[in-house]
């Protein structure tokens, strides 16, 4: 059996982490983070007070995809919640299970850190994805928009 192991992102990684966003951008059609922004992703990863966290699947040396994730506050059940920003799994990996490891280690992270709940946005046309998610025992929350104001902090 080959062997999937989810650990922490090391600065090391940079490089690998780097390449799956843009192949993430790839898929779902969208520009690929600046020099600038990919130099903020990185820093901001691994400074010391890290916005959000990065875990990385690897599977026989090479690195197969990569989950960020950060945690927000629910006021209405006094908790944390853990937010999914990205899960990604390169194309030539998928279907090994590695996505479904990546829910079981946020799930263990989520309860450890006594969230409330864990959340995430699904593209409406990634069928596949979704299909996942339901099988995982997740909901879409049918009364909710997601809405988004773009801030030009420089």
């Amino acid at each position: 059996m080959k062997k999937i192991k989810i650990r922490k992102a090391k600065k090391s990684d940079k490089k690998n982490i780097l390449r799956l966003v843009n192949e993430l951008a790839a898929f779902e059609n969208l520009s690929p983070p600046d020099k600038k922004a990919q130099s903020r992703l990185v820093r901001d990863a691994f400074s010391s007070n890290p916005p959000y966290r990065i875990l990385i699947a690897d599977y026989e040396g090479q690195t197969a995809g990569y989950s960020f994730y950060f945690f927000t506050y629910s006021s209405f059940l006094a908790r944390r919640s853990l937010y999914l920003e990205d899960i990604y799994v390169s194309e030539k990996f998928r279907s090994l299970g590695i996505g479904k490891l990546f829910f079981e280690k946020l799930i263990r992270i989520a309860e450890k850190n006594k969230c409330g709940r864990m959340e995430w946005v699904v593209l409406d046309w990634n069928v596949n994805a979704i299909k996942f998610y339901e099988k995982l025992g997740a909901f879409e929350l049918k009364e909710w928009k997601t809405f988004r104001k773009l801030i030009n902090s420089g």
